[in-house]
This record gives structure tokens, sequence and C-alpha cells, in this order.
């Protein structure tokens, strides 16, 4: 009995045995199978994806959003300026009554650098500097301050430019503060709706913006005791190299505030830094360096705009972000920002990129269709309207004799118009308008308010409704001849020879002129007329010494005008179309030049 119990013993240890050797080899079979199926997966599902390369002139200008992410858009900050005097080495050894006196062109009549003043800034809120703050608890001073910008520094209120010393702390991580009064706008407000607005577009860059409450103690006379309330300013954060770095771009590269510049060669003037014959000062009449100063890749691209053997599209790919381009200009376009054909806009290229960048400066300019009609003032006429404002400069005139740009920008039209809704406009308006109105109808700011209380209303409900005025006039500048210049007259074989350059028409149209003489600006004395003119030039009789004006108008076959792009100046704003010239009594001519500061 127990040697079959012990047979079936181990019998039965035997079955366990072989199952389990079964199992083991099954597991062996499992784990080779799985083995060879992780290496299918591993060659044919799962491989890692890889994104490829993007080449550095192939990206897309993005802003870097987070910088925006705690705006409060509305609010207001409270700054206190304690101006002290300095020492001549860091010219602030000025009193604040001469800071506020002179502007830009008077320093440059002296030949001097504008005067600076010692300043303690300190931020906080209506009752005081705040612990915590740039500024608190301090006594010496912390920053330098001047008056900043070019024709608003012969205003009666004077914008500021406060620049805090190296290891004195930063204001939201600047060192550079702008405070802008825009005097040249009655809402006080344009410029920073502005900037709010391109904060949510994509293709542009914005720059971070905040009310201001200035006060200021001047010890500079040794009479001050207490804070002078110098009313609302606008802040605008300096696109500079910090700038840069906190809007996530190249501070290593390129980058130009464009002063009076139309991309023109000017091979007299834009030359390399290493250049014996560089000058600086003149450098930047067109543009201020405010980057990276090896301006080899600027002259490459401006040689290359302006040879026209190089087709636009070619130079646009490889120069140019025409997404970056066109978003810019149907902004402005669409917000009637004309002061931007020449000036008032940056350009930025990366240091090892080929492109270049147009990002937005100055947009006090912003909207200002309905306040020029209440003020009654002359401008954003004739041709200052859709793309023909843009024709006198030799890239944009470029970009936009060609189809594939056009269509660019019509999508990029079509789209901001959708966006710059009047429902986003009037409820944007209605918030800052409430901020605003306290301090502009209050002192000091309400002595220099342009507009009543009324007019102010009365403009802010009709700001949304100028973007869809700005698409007509956009869709009519397409259908019309394009603005050109009038050259000037000359006294040739006994006659007065009138010149022009030829106008430009999208479709190919037939172009004639109308020629008028007149001996004042409204063209109430014309003594010389001349229609459907097919050549550029005509010749009149020599008139006697005095001021003449010649006006001159292009008309296509389909009857649609356009004005040359002279204009005189008075103090009403711009008369069209014309230039002013004398003729001496000597008979030589004398042209009526006009800067425009």
């Amino acid at each position: 009995m127990r040697k079959y119990k012990k047979a079936a013993v181990l019998l039965a240890v035997s079955l366990v045995i072989s199952m389990c050797s079964g199992c083991v080899l099954d597991r062996e079979k499992s784990s080779e199978s799985q083995a060879g199926e992780t290496a299918n997966l591993t060659d044919e599902d799962t491989e890692i994806k890889k994104a490829a390369k993007q080449d550095i002139n192939e990206v897309h200008l993005r802003d870097k959003d987070t910088l925006y992410e705690n705006d409060d858009e509305t609010s207001v900050v409270t700054m206190y300026l304690t101006v002290s005097r300095g020492n001549v080495s860091e010219n602030t050894d000025h009193s604040w009554k001469e800071i506020n006196n002179y502007s830009v062109y008077d320093y440059d009549a002296m030949g001097v650098e504008r005067y600076q003043a010692a300043a303690l800034l300190q931020v906080g809120d209506e009752d005081g500097p705040q612990q915590g703050a740039v500024g608190y608890g301090e006594t010496a001073p912390n920053a330098t301050v001047q008056v900043r910008g070019q024709t608003s520094s012969e205003n009666t209120q004077k914008n500021y430019k406060i620049e805090l010393k190296k290891n004195k702390g930063t204001w939201r991580g600047q060192r550079t503060i702008n405070l802008n009064k825009h005097m040249g706008e009655g809402m006080r407000f344009r410029n920073k709706l502005a900037y709010d607005l391109m904060k949510k577009i994509p293709q542009m860059l914005s720059l971070r913006t905040q009310f201001v409450h200035l006060y200021v103690k001047d010890n500079t006379d040794g009479t001050s005791d207490s804070f002078a309330d110098y009313g609302l300013y606008t802040q605008v954060e300096q696109l500079n190299k910090t700038g840069m770095k906190a809007h996530g771009l190249d501070s290593n590269g390129q980058l130009y505030k464009i002063n009076s510049f139309e991309f023109y060669r000017y091979e007299d003037v834009i030359k390399k830094e290493d250049d014996a014959d560089y000058d600086q000062k003149k450098f930047e009449e067109y543009l201020e360096i405010k980057g990276n100063s090896d301006h080899s890749k600027l002259i490459e691209m401006l040689d290359t705009v302006n040879d026209y053997s190089i087709p636009i599209d070619e130079i646009l790919n490889q120069y140019f972000d025409t997404e970056n381009i066109t978003y810019w200009m149907a902004y402005q376009i669409l917000t009637g920002n004309v002061d931007t054909q020449n000036r008032n806009t940056y350009i930025y290229s990366p240091l090892n990129s080929d492109t270049w960048y147009f990002i937005s400066w100055d947009n006090d300019g912003s909207f200002m269709r309905t306040e020029y009609q209440i003020r009654q003032f002359a401008d954003q006429g004739s041709w200052e309207s859709g793309i023909s404002n843009y024709w006198g400069n030799v890239l944009f005139q470029r970009c936009l004799k060609s189809d594939s740009f056009r269509k660019e920008l019509d999508k990029a039209i079509i789209e901001m118009k959708d966006y710059l809704s009047e429902e986003r406009l009037s409820t944007m308006i209605s918030q800052y308008e409430n901020v605003v109105r306290p301090y502009l109808y209050s002192m000091p700011d309400q002595m220099h308010a342009p507009l009543t209380q009324a007019q102010y209303d009365t403009v802010a409900a009709g700001i949304p409704e100028e973007v869809e005025k700005n698409y007509e006039l956009y869709l009519e500048s397409l259908e019309k001849p394009q603005p050109f210049y009038i050259g000037t007259p000359a006294i040739q074989d006994n006659a007065l020879n009138l010149n022009w350059d030829v106008s430009y028409d999208f479709d190919a149209e037939d172009i004639t002129y109308t020629v008028e003489l007149a001996t004042d600006y409204q063209f109430q004395n014309v003594i010389f007329r001349q229609e459907g003119v097919a050549v550029p030039e005509v010749q009149t009789g020599i008139p006697s010494a005095g001021q003449y004006f010649v006006r001159v108008r292009a008309t296509d076959s389909s009857g649609k005008t356009q004005d040359a792009f002279d204009y005189y100046t008075t103090d009403n704003g711009k008369n069209y179309g014309m230039k002013c010239f004398y003729v001496t009594a000597d008979q030589r001519i004398e042209e009526d030049i006009y800067e425009e500061n």
C-alpha cells in the first residue's frame, strides 16, 4: 500500500514538474513572442516622431503673451518724482524750469544734448509711496529725468523720460519709464487702446502700457516743499535691449526706430560703423539705433530692395515676413494711423536671421477721423488713406505692386476688420473713458483739453464707426490712380516748365493730368489751367515775381482722381496736391520747402 502511495506521489510530483516545465517553456515562448512583438512595435509603431527643424528665416514673430496675463488695463498707478540738481558729468546739473523750457529743436540750435535733472522716483497710490515699490523709504536720487519726444517737446505739457540708475531697481522689469501726455489728441487714451488691441493680434508685437498719475516736487530751486499735480499720463514700455529680452526677442539683434525713412538706399548716410565717413548723428536722423550697431545686414537688405531687377516677391521671401508686414499695414489702415509711412515704427531682425519685422510705435494718431472733423482740422484726407498712404515708400510701393502681396493684405484686412468690431471698441472705449475723464476735466489737464465734454462724448461714440469708414477708403484707394510728386518748377527757354512724376493705376488704365497755376493756395485766382494732359510736363509763360502754387491731379479713364503727394500746410492743416514756390525778380525759382517735425 505504501509502495503504491509512494509511486502515486512520485507520479504526481513528476506530473507537476512536467506541467511546470511546460509553464516555463510557455513563459519563455510567450516572452520570446512578446519580445518579437515589442521589436516589431519599436520598428513600426513606437518610433519617436520628431518635428522637422525650423529654418530661422521661416519663423513667424510672436509676442510673449505671459507679459500681459496680469494686466489691469484700466488701473492707475501713482508716481512721485522729486527733482534735484545733479552733476555736470551726467548733464543733470539743471533746474526743472530749464528742462521744461526747451524743445528738441532748441537743443539742436544750441548744439547741446538734452538737459537732465537728478530725480527720486517713488511708486505708490494716492496715499503715497508703497512699501516694496521702487524708491520706498529712499531720499537720494535713483534716476534721471528729461523731456522726451520730437514735435511733442514743443507742447506746453511735456512728456518725460525717467531712467532708473543701474542697481537702483526696476519698475515691472523696466529701467526706462516713458510718460506720455498725448496733448495732440483729445481722448488721451488712443495710444493705450492701440497697444491693448495689439496684445491679441498674434501677427503683431505689442508693448506694455499703464495709466500713471504723476506728482512732481521741484527741489532744484530750493523753494518747493510739496508735490504738484501733473495730471494723467500713459506709460509706454521702451523697446530697447531690455524690452527685447522681455518680449522674447534676440537682444543681440538689429533694432532700429524709424524717424524718417522710406527705405531708399541713402548711400551717403547709411554706412557701416567702420566706414571713414560714417556719421552716427546723420544716420539716426533716418534710423535710430536701438540694438546691434553692425549695419551690414541692413545695408544688404536696402541694396536688394532698391534693385528693381530682383522681383519683390523674391525679396519678401528672403528679407521679410510677409505675414508680419500685411497685418501691420492692415492694422494701421483700419485704425487710420496714417503717420506710419516713413516713421513711428521699429524694424527688428534677430542676429542670425535675414528676416526683418515691423513693430508699431507711437499710436496716438489712431482713430482721429471724428476728432479732426469736430476740430475742423484738415488731416487724413486725400491720399492719406488706404494703400495710397504708403505709396511714397519704396519698399511698400514695390510690395503693393505685387498681386500676391495685395491678396495677402486683403485677407489680413478682412480678418482685422472682424477683430476691430464696433462692439469690442465700444466696450474698451467706455472703460478708458471712465478712467480718463475725471483727470482730463480737472486741473491741470483741464487747462489744455482740446475738446469740450460734449465733444468728448461725440468723439468716443464715433471712433468705433471709423473702422468701417477706413475700410471703404481702403477699397477706394485700390481703384484710384496712385499719388505722385510734383517736380520743382523751372524757367527754360523763356517759359515756365511745370513737371511731375507719372502716376500708377492697378488696372493699367490710361491716366491724364489736370494742371493749375494760381497765386493763392485755395486756387481762387487761377492764372493757368490745362486739362487732359497725357505727358508729365507743361509749359506756360513766366509770371511776374511773387508767390505761386501749382496743383496737379491725376485722372484715370474710369474718372477716378488722385492728388499729388505734395501739400501746403496752414494752421488749419493740409491743403493737398500742391507745391508752393516763388519767382524772384531776376527770374529764379525758389521752392517753398515745408519741413515736417
